[in-house]
């Protein structure tokens, strides 16, 4: 299989990081990496199949050379330094929220819509890892039953919001066992130790946030499907790794517990844990390190004619995100598109 040269950019940081660790478990043909991170990180070593590669210094001439380039360093470098990769020849598979909403950039999670990678002009966009996750359950159930509306509220690990809020949550923990002040906050608005913060990303005009607007606008999009409705809310939890989700589905067609559950079952990317019987169900701490999304508590709504109500938990770090960004890579290399 040919080799290819492929730049993570962002490769000192937690979703970095964990792109390194999946291209290296999933024997990506990586010829070549290119390790670059902003200058305070530059010189800095990261392990790739057991060897050390040197970070450099994110520059635009850094995608000389580059066929894939894997974005995860915030939405102002990837609009400074995408549109570089791509003048250079790459294609840039980008993790923030910058060109997601673009008509003419692809917005793929490869389990739902692996086709729109096909008409990407240099730019393909990985969502919100919150929507990732979610629309993965909601694609099979969709082409059953068909979604009216989705009403979602998420409980969020810290590491959506980066390394920082890591160690935020892991000084506040420890202040507070201590009996000593909490530190101030820093990347999470409130204290998130011993807490629950619902407020993810700025507010907007409407009283939504920037995190829940995500979620609206790029469920329709992935789902190629504008009149679902969903209604989200979205709050940070004291949890490290794995978010979780409860969702209210309700569709225009009948749909039984058990159709759900067989649907599920065969979809790609989902695995089942649903025995209330024997307290299975998945949990934030079942999920993290592993790739599929896991969906459990999957009842009837009493409440509509054609509702559900299910619990849905993923990996923000590798499904959310730096999973996703290979998925995409593997698509392109499969389809010949790089």
């Amino acid at each position: 299989m040919k080799g290819y040269t492929v730049a993570v950019v962002g490769a000192t940081g937690a979703v970095g990081q964990e792109m390194l660790k999946i291209l290296e478990e999933r024997d990506f043909p990586v010829a070549k990496l290119k390790a670059l991170a902003s200058a305070r990180s530059a010189g800095k070593k990261v392990k790739f199949k057991g060897e050390e590669v040197t970070v450099e210094e994110l520059r635009p001439e850094s995608f000389e050379g580059v066929d894939i380039a894997l974005f995860s360093a915030g939405g102002d470098r990837s609009r400074q330094f995408a549109p570089e990769a791509v003048k250079r020849g790459a294609v840039v598979i980008d993790n923030s929220s910058a060109f997601r909403m673009e008509p003419d950039v692809p917005l793929v999670v490869p389990e739902v819509n692996p086709e729109d990678v096909e008409w990407h002009k240099g730019i393909i966009a990985n969502p919100n890892c919150s929507t990732i996750q979610m629309v993965v359950v909601l694609k099979p159930l969709h082409d059953l039953a068909k979604i009216k509306r989705v009403v979602v509220a998420t409980y969020q690990a810290v590491s959506g919001a980066g390394a920082q809020a890591i160690e935020e949550l892991k000084e506040q923990t420890k202040a507070v066992l201590e009996g000593r002040p909490v530190p101030p906050t820093n990347k999470i608005p409130r204290q998130i130790a011993f807490n629950c913060v619902p407020h993810i990303d700025k507010f907007f005009d409407d009283g939504y946030t920037r995190e829940e607007h995500k979620m609206i606008n790029e469920t329709k999009k992935i789902m190629h499907d504008d009149s679902i409705k969903v209604s989200p809310t979205c709050v940070r939890v004291p949890v490290f790794v794995g978010h979780s989700e409860v969702v209210n589905i309700e569709f225009e067609k009948p749909i039984t517990v058990e159709q759900a559950r067989e649907a599920l079952e065969r979809a790609p990317g989902v695995e089942v844990v649903d025995d209330f019987k024997n307290h299975l169900y998945p949990t934030p701490i079942d999920v993290a390190g592993k790739d599929p999304v896991l969906v459990g508590r999957i009842r009837r709504d009493d409440t509509i004619e054609n509702g559900l109500n299910l619990w849905i938990v993923g990996d923000n770090l590798r499904k959310g995100a730096a999973l996703n960004a290979v998925q995409i890579a593997e698509l392109l290399v499969e389809k010949g598109l790089v």
